[in-house]
């Protein structure tokens, strides 16, 4: 599981527990405006995602990791209900799938901030 942080520049993803050895990664962090939005995933364990570079896939039960499918994913899911997906621009990953304790309130905080940011050029 993963925990999110939305702060005004940034968006950061904590990853928890042993998920850290199984993901190969303790936290991603990208600027808010490289984050295009949020939504809920509930296929993350049960869509083929593509290749398994790092981390640990065994399909319906845990996938954690880097993936690569001709882009780069980040997936770190055990219970697909509670599973979102983060889509990014100019990142190394494409998009996150992580787990979240509240999955509706965490893609309405995700899209709140990419919505509430001021458009690029202007000054507030």
């Amino acid at each position: 599981m993963t925990t999110v942080e939305i702060g005004p520049s940034h968006l950061r993803v904590e990853v928890e527990g042993f998920d850290k050895v199984l993901a190969l990664r303790s936290s991603i962090e990208v600027p808010i405006e490289h984050v295009r939005g949020a939504s809920r995933d509930p296929d993350a364990l049960h869509e083929p995602r593509g290749l398994r570079l790092l981390g640990t896939s065994l399909p319906g039960v845990v996938v954690a990791g880097s993936f690569y499918g001709g882009q780069w994913l980040f997936m770190d899911v055990h219970d697909a209900e509670r599973a979102i997906k983060i889509d990014l621009d100019h990142e190394h990953y494409a998009a996150l799938v992580v787990e979240v304790q509240g999955p509706v309130a965490t893609v309405e905080a995700i899209n709140a901030a990419v919505r509430g940011r001021a458009p690029e050029g202007s000054r507030g």
